[in-house]
């Protein structure tokens, strides 16, 4: 590019030319205005925009990328900036725009006979759900931000959830999408086809980009049956090896009808207890380990099945005690226990957070493995491990010693993260299983990823966006 060209295009007024395709009150360029968008949730990252852009179509989302394509502007895609490795938050610099999705919240579709539900990227995960009810159908990705995450994050992140056992991640519920590239034309494949070999599966390229290949914009979402019953249990259990033998008996007592299964140590109950709201021993006595089970099914039964199932597990000694919630309440009470745990930690002061995954049989090694490690290098640490068992993927906490000094325990986070991304590659995991990599993780993936799939990855990024304007910073 000559310096002519880089001329004209520092001459180009972004700011006014996009508001002239979205109309003035949907460009935003007033610091304090703009400062909601700025910061992700847990205040690790904060940067600065030229403006915030709120398209309300596909149209006009391309037509606003082609304007930033023709000035080299870069684009910060966001949704509902609820995402914990920066990966919706703007550099530093000041030169980037941020193309907030949340106007487009529309229902494209809904097909029943083919189980499909075809919404805009700016649709609340929340909404979707509701939307999948009104039809009689159910749209099982499942989320503590789902009234503020959106499914285009959802999407570009890949997202998991407590019940990825059962139906997958975002990737695996998703049958077509409309993508907005990086020169602002529209791939548009919102295919409701279950079988589709003509040519390459073009969607999987962009379902867990962080928007750096292209924008999300519209996409087609599998359906699922309601069930009919629901039944959820709280269990008391000696410990995670334990913890995976019960696992392997429900899958072979349940099997498609086990929901959830999640992992909860006795520590994380205790700062809940503590510190949480509205919460109380779910059980007469404590355990060192608890498990949140929860089935959905077909059949009027399941609640008789389960609980001859939890007798009988108790009689071969898998479990201490346990709890099936008889009432909305109970239920609610055993989900708030779960879902105050990554809230609660910060009142424990500092907290070293981990998405990791490893193969299901590894999962009680590794814990094992990595308290003695972090035991060994910080004494008086403390592991907060706890999540979603079922699939693998456990959020490996580290809390700071009691008494130690917030900051000074929070300066070690990449020696702590060294020793258990080390843990996670002996026992062949990966370091993020449903947060994503951001700019959180950037400088660790090049240790976590084959070299020969890095070199795919970038000349991807190559061709898809020549120029490097379509989230610059993230990923690689």
């Amino acid at each position: 590019m000559g310096p002519k060209n880089e001329a004209v295009k520092l001459a180009i007024d972004v700011p006014a030319r996009l508001a002239a395709i979205l109309g003035r009150e949907n460009v935003i360029a007033d610091p304090a205005e703009m400062r909601s968008y700025l910061m992700e949730p847990r205040g690790l990252f904060k940067g600065m925009a030229r403006c915030i852009a709120l398209p309300a179509s596909t149209e006009e989302v391309a037509a606003a990328v082609a304007l930033c394509a023709e000035s080299g502007t870069k684009i910060v895609p966001q949704g509902g900036n609820t995402g914990l490795v920066g990966g919706q938050t703007p550099s530093e610099h000041g030169d980037e725009i941020i193309l907030s999705l949340r106007r487009m919240d529309k229902v494209r579709e809904v097909d029943l006979a083919s189980n499909t539900l075809t919404v805009e990227a700016g649709m609340t995960l929340a909404r979707v759900q509701t939307e999948a009810e009104k039809a009689g159908r159910l749209f099982p990705l499942s989320l503590p931000a789902a009234t503020a995450c959106t499914i285009g994050g959802n999407l570009a992140t890949n997202a998991g959830g407590a019940a990825a056992i059962a139906y997958g991640t975002a990737r695996d519920l998703t049958l077509g999408l409309e993508v907005v590239l990086a020169d602002g034309r529209i791939l548009s494949d919102l295919s409701k086809l279950k079988k589709n070999n003509t040519g390459y599966d073009l969607k999987d390229l962009f379902i867990g980009c962080e928007g750096t290949l292209g924008i999300i914009t519209a996409a087609v979402l599998k359906l699922y049956p309601r069930p009919q019953a629901l039944e959820t249990a709280f269990i008391g259990i000696d410990d995670p090896q334990a913890a995976l033998r019960f696992l392997d008996f429900t899958r072979e007592t349940f099997d498609y009808e086990l929901k959830t299964f999640e992992l909860i140590p006795r520590i994380a109950m205790e700062f809940v207890l503590k510190h949480g709201n509205s919460v109380r021993e779910p059980l007469p006595t404590p355990a060192p380990v608890y498990v949140l089970l929860e089935l959905a099914g077909q059949s009027a039964d399941v609640r008789e099945r389960l609980c001859a199932f939890l007798r009988v597990a108790e009689e071969r000694g898998m479990m201490r005690a346990a709890i099936i919630a008889a009432l909305p309440d109970e239920r609610a009470l055993f989900w708030r226990i779960r879902s105050q745990i990554p809230d609660v930690q910060a009142q424990e002061g500092g907290s070293i957070k981990h998405d990791i995954s490893v193969p299901i049989a590894e999962v009680p090694a590794f814990l094992d493995e990595v308290e003695r490690a972090v035991g060994m290098r910080v004494p008086g640490a403390r592991l907060v491990a706890f999540g979603h068992l079922g699939d693998g993927n456990i959020h490996c906490n580290v809390s700071q010693p009691v008494g130690a000094d917030r900051a000074a325990f929070l300066a070690r986070w990449d020696e702590i993260n060294e020793i258990v991304h080390a843990i996670v590659a002996k026992h062949g995991g990966a370091i993020s299983a449903e947060h994503g990599i951001g700019q959180l993780k950037r400088a660790l993936l090049p240790k976590a990823k084959d070299p020969v799939a890095l070199d795919v990855m970038r000349a991807l990024k190559r061709t898809l966006d020549p120029q490097g304007i379509l989230n610059p910073g993230k990923v690689i």
